[in-house]
C-alpha cells in the first residue's frame, strides 16, 4: 500500500478490526473454550426445567398479594388449591345413597393424602352452592400445606391419583385448582418443546442447506445456536438461584437461540463469502467480516436486547422471565457470532464452500431480483407507500375489538382433565363457590355488629352471590345464615383482625370480575384498612400494573432504539422511520391475534384451542417486545449495507437499490427460517405458546417482506438525501462518538494478524 501523503490523517485500527484479528490469531483456543462451555452448559443447564415455575401472572406488590399473604399468615386460610368435581357417569343425583357414600369415601381419601388440609365436601356438610344446578355433580375442596412450586408438584401428584373413575366405579372425578392447572401447564410445555424441536430442527436444517448451498456452511448456524441455547439454559439455571423464572421462557430460549443463530450465521457467512469472492485471503476475509458484518451483528443484538429488557419494568415474573431468557440468549448468540464463528471460519477458510448442493446459492450480485424490485418501488414510491401502509392499518383494525383476560385452565387443551374440570365449574354451577374473593381487615377489632353491617353492604354489590363472615352469611343485604362454629375461621389466630369471603357469579379473569372488585373496594369499610384478594382481584391488580408500566416499556424501547440507530447512521430521520414502520407492522400482527385467537377464526387449523373471547393481556406486550426487537434486527442488517453504499457513492437511490439487493435474500431467508422455528410452537397444546409462535412468525414475515421489501425503499426514495439529515449539533456529536461504517472498512490485516496497514482517510 502506498505511503500516506503529507498532512493526511492516518487511521488506526478500530475495535472490531482488532477483534477480527484476535479471532484469527487465537482461533484454536477460542474453539476449545467454546466446546468446553457448551459441554458444561449442557450438563449444568440441562437441569433448569426442574427449577422453573409456572404462574407468575400476578403483581407481588399489589393489594391482592397483601391480602393473600395476610390471609395465610394471620388466619391460616386461603383459596382452595384442590377442587374435585365428582358425579356419577350415568348422571345419577349426588344425593342418592350410593353416590353420597362414594362421595364421602372420596373426601376421606383426599383427606388421607399427605400434605392436604381443610377438606370440605358437599356430602359432609350439604351446601347447595357445592352442588351443580342439575344435581348430578358436587364439589370436594381442600388446601395444601405446601405453597409455590412445591404445591404445584404435590397438586399434580394428587390429580394423577384421584382424577378419573373412583375405585368402586361409582364416580367420575375431575381435579382443578390453580396449582393443578399450572402443574399440567408445565408438563404440557415440556412435551410441546420436544415436539416443536423435532419439527423445526429438521426443516430448518434442510432449508439452510438450500439457502447456503453447501453442506459445511449450512451447519454453521448450529454453532451459534448451541452456544446460545445451552448457554442460556445455564444462565437461567443460575438465575433461578436468586429469583423465580417462568417455565414459559424456555420456549423463547429455544426459538430465539435457533433463530438468531440462523440470522447471524447468514449475515457473517455471506459477508465472509463476499470477501473471499473479492480475492481476499481467508484470514484477511475473517478480519474484514468481523469489522463490518460483526459490527452490524453487535448493533443488531443490542437492539434486540434492549427491546426485551423493557420487560423488566413489569412486576410479574412471567414477563420478567422472558427478559432474562431473551437477554441471555441474544448476548450469547452475538458472542458466538463475532468470536466463535469467525474463529471457525478462520480454520475452515475456503472449505466453507465444501460439498455444494446448489450452484449460485447466496451468490454475490448487484443486479438481481431485489435490485429490480427496489427499482420498481422507487419508480412509484407514493402509491407503494400509501398502499402498504393502508394494508397494514387494515390488518390491524381488529385490534380495536380486543378484550383482555388472564391465563386460566382454558389455556390447556380441551381434553386436559384440569380444563374439563374448569369448564364443568363454569357450565354446571351457579356461582364461583370454590374461588371466592376475600376481604382482609388485618387490624380490625370491630364488634360483630359492625362486621354484619359491612357484610350486608358488600352483599348488595352487583354479581355478589353471598358474603360469609364471623357474624354469619349475607345475601342481597339480608342475613341468610346465622353464626356457627365454623365462623371462627374468620377471626385471626391472635384475635386481632378478621376477614370475609365474597362469592361471586362472574368469571374472575374478565372485565366483569374487575368491575366486582372495583365495586367492593368502593364500599366504605368500618373495619379500618382492608385488602381485597382472590382471583378476580389478582386479575384487576395485574391489569393495572401492566397498564401503568406499559408507557415506560414503550418509552425505553423507543428512546434506546432511536439513540442506537442515530449512532449507527448519523441520521434522525431513519430512526423515526424505523420506529413508525415497525409499529405499523406489529399492528397487523395484533389485529391477526384478535381475529384468530380472541374470535376463533381458523382455530380448526391451529389445534382447535378453547376460544374465550379474550386475549391474555401479557401476550401483546410480550409479542411487541420480541417482534420489535427482531424487526430492528432486520432493520440494522438492511441499513448497514445501504449506509455502506451511501458512504461510498453518495447516491441515495443507488445505495438503497444495492443495499436491498445485498440483504433482500438474506433477510427474507432469515425471516422465513425464523418464522418456521416460531411457527413450530403453534403445535403447542398451551394456547398462549401457540399464540406467541403464530404472532412472532407473522410479525417477522410481514416485516421482512412488506416493510423491508416495499415500504423502506419507498420511504427512502421519497426522503432522498434527507434520509441522512441531522441537526448540526447532533451531526457534530455523531462525528465524535458515532459509528462510521467506513472506519473499519478501510483496514486490512496480514494473515497472522501482526500487521495493520495504515490507510489515508482524510
Amino acid at each position: 500500500m502506498s505511503a500516506a501523503p503529507a498532512g493526511a490523517r492516518v487511521a488506526a485500527p478500530h475495535g472490531f478490526t482488532r477483534l477480527g484479528a484476535f479471532t484469527v490469531r487465537r482461533r484454536r483456543p477460542i474453539l476449545v473454550i467454546a466446546v468446553l462451555f457448551v459441554v458444561v452448559a449442557a450438563v449444568v443447564g440441562g437441569r433448569v426445567i426442574g427449577r422453573l415455575s409456572s404462574g407468575g401472572f400476578d403483581d407481588p406488590g399489589s393489594a391482592s398479594a397483601t391480602a393473600a399473604s395476610e390471609l395465610a399468615d394471620r388466619f391460616g386460610a386461603g383459596p382452595s388449591d384442590l377442587v374435585l368435581v365428582a358425579g356419577s357417569p350415568t348422571g345419577t343425583s349426588v344425593d342418592s345413597p350410593e353416590v353420597a357414600a362414594a362421595g364421602r369415601a372420596l373426601a376421606q381419601r383426599l383427606a388421607a393424602e399427605p400434605g392436604v388440609r381443610d377438606v370440605a365436601s358437599y356430602w359432609s356438610a350439604p351446601n347447595p352452592a357445592l352442588r351443580s344446578t342439575d344435581g348430578s355433580l358436587a364439589l370436594v375442596t381442600a388446601r395444601l400445606v405446601a405453597s409455590g412450586d412445591a404445591a404445584q408438584k404435590r397438586a399434580g401428584e394428587i390429580a394423577k391419583e384421584l382424577a378419573g373413575n373412583s375405585p368402586d366405579g361409582v364416580l367420575v372425578v375431575h381435579v382443578s385448582g390453580a396449582p393443578v392447572v399450572f402443574s399440567e401447564v408445565g408438563s404440557t410445555i415440556e412435551k410441546d418443546l420436544q415436539r416443536a424441536e423435532s419439527i423445526a430442527v429438521p426443516i430448518t436444517m434442510l432449508l439452510m442447506l438450500l439457502v447456503f448451498g453447501a453442506l459445511v456452511a449450512s451447519g454453521l448456524p448450529a454453532v451459534i445456536g448451541a452456544v446460545a441455547v445451552l448457554g442460556s439454559f445455564l444462565a437461567l439455571f443460575l438465575t433461578t438461584q436468586v429469583t423465580s423464572v417462568s417455565i414459559f421462557a424456555i420456549n423463547l430460549v429455544t426459538a430465539l437461540g435457533i433463530g438468531l443463530g440462523i440470522d447471524y450465521a447468514l449475515f457473517i457467512v455471506t459477508r465472509f463469502r463476499e470477501e473471499l469472492a473479492r480475492g481476499r485471503e481467508p484470514h484477511d476475509a475473517v478480519t474484514r467480516t468481523v469489522a463490518t458484518a460483526g459490527r452490524t451483528v453487535v448493533f443488531s443484538g443490542i437492539t434486540v436486547g434492549i427491546a426485551l429488557s423493557a420487560l423488566l419494568v413489569f412486576p410479574q415474573f412471567f414477563l420478567r422471565s422472558f427478559a432474562y431468557a431473551g437477554i441471555a440468549t441474544t448476548a450469547l448468540a452475538v458472542l458466538a457470532a463475532v468470536v466463535v464463528l469467525p474463529a471457525l471460519l478462520a480454520v475452515l477458510g475456503t472449505k466453507v464452500n465444501r460439498f455444494r448442493v446448489l450452484r449460485g446459492s447466496m451468490e454475490v450480485t448487484d443486479h438481481g431480483f431485489w435490485y429490480r424490485l427496489s427499482q420498481f418501488v422507487m419508480a412509484r414510491p407514493w402509491p407503494v407507500l400509501i398502499g402498504g401502509v393502508a394494508l397494514l392499518v387494515a390488518l390491524g383494525l381488529p385490534f380495536f375489538r380486543v378484550s383482555f383476560g388472564q391465563t386460566d385452565d382454558r389455556v390447556l387443551p380441551r381434553s386436559a382433565q384440569a380444563a374439563e374440570a374448569g369448564q364443568l365449574l363454569r357450565d354446571r354451577f351457579d356461582s364461583r363457590e370454590s374461588d371466592p374473593l376475600t376481604i382482609v381487615a388485618p387490624a380490625s377489632t370491630a364488634a360483630t355488629g359492625v362486621v354484619s353491617t359491612y357484610a350486608a353492604a358488600l352483599s348488595e354489590v352487583a354479581d355478589v352471590t353471598r358474603v360469609d363472615a364471623v357474624s354469619g352469611s349475607w345475601a342481597r343485604g339480608v342475613q341468610v345464615a346465622p353464626t356457627s362454629p365454623a365462623s371462627t375461621r374468620f377471626v385471626a389466630k391472635d384475635g386481632d383482625g378478621s376477614w370475609l369471603s365474597v362469592v361471586i357469579d362472574v368469571e374472575p379473569y374478565s372485565n366483569a370480575g374487575k368491575q366486582v372488585v372495583s365495586d367492593l373496594r368502593a364500599v366504605p369499610s368500618p373495619l379500618g384498612t382492608t385488602y381485597v384478594g382472590g382471583s378476580a382481584a389478582v386479575f384487576a391488580d395485574s391489569q393495572d400494573a401492566m397498564g401503568s408500566r406499559l408507557p415506560w416499556a414503550i418509552g425505553i424501547i423507543a428512546v434506546a432504539t432511536f439513540i442506537l440507530l442515530f449512532l449507527f447512521t448519523g441520521s434522525v430521520v431513519l430512526p423515526l422511520k424505523a420506529l413508525v414502520l415497525n409499529t405499523l407492522s406489529l399492528s397487523a400482527t395484533f389485529g391477526a391475534m384478535v381475529w384468530v385467537f380472541q374470535e376463533g377464526h381458523l382455530s380448526q387449523w391451529l389445534g382447535d384451542f378453547t376460544v374465550t373471547g379474550e386475549l391474555d393481556t401479557s401476550m401483546p406486550i410480550l409479542m411487541f417486545c420480541i417482534a420489535f426487537g427482531l424487526s430492528m434486527d432486520y432493520e440494522v442488517f438492511l441499513l448497514s449495507r445501504i449506509k455502506e453504499e451511501y458512504d461510498r457513492s453518495g447516491d441515495n437511490t443507488a445505495a438503497v437499490a444495492k443495499g436491498l439487493q445485498r440483504t433482500g435474500r438474506l433477510v427474507t431467508s432469515a425471516a422465513g427460517l425464523m418464522a418456521i422455528v416460531f411457527i413450530a410452537f403453534a403445535t403447542s397444546g398451551v394456547t398462549i405458546i401457540k399464540m406467541l409462535g403464530v404472532g412472532v412468525a407473522l410479525a417477522v414475515l410481514v416485516d421482512a417482506t412488506v416493510v423491508r421489501g416495499l415500504l423502506v425503499p419507498a420511504f427512502m426514495r421519497i426522503a432522498g438525501d434527507a434520509n441522512w439529515w441531522a441537526p448540526a449539533p447532533l451531526r457534530r456529536l455523531h462525528d465524535r462518538i458515532g459509528i462510521s461504517e467506513a472506519d473499519d472498512a478501510e483496514y486490512s490485516a496480514d494473515l497472522d494478524g501482526r500487521r495493520v496497514d495504515p490507510v489515508v482517510v482524510g
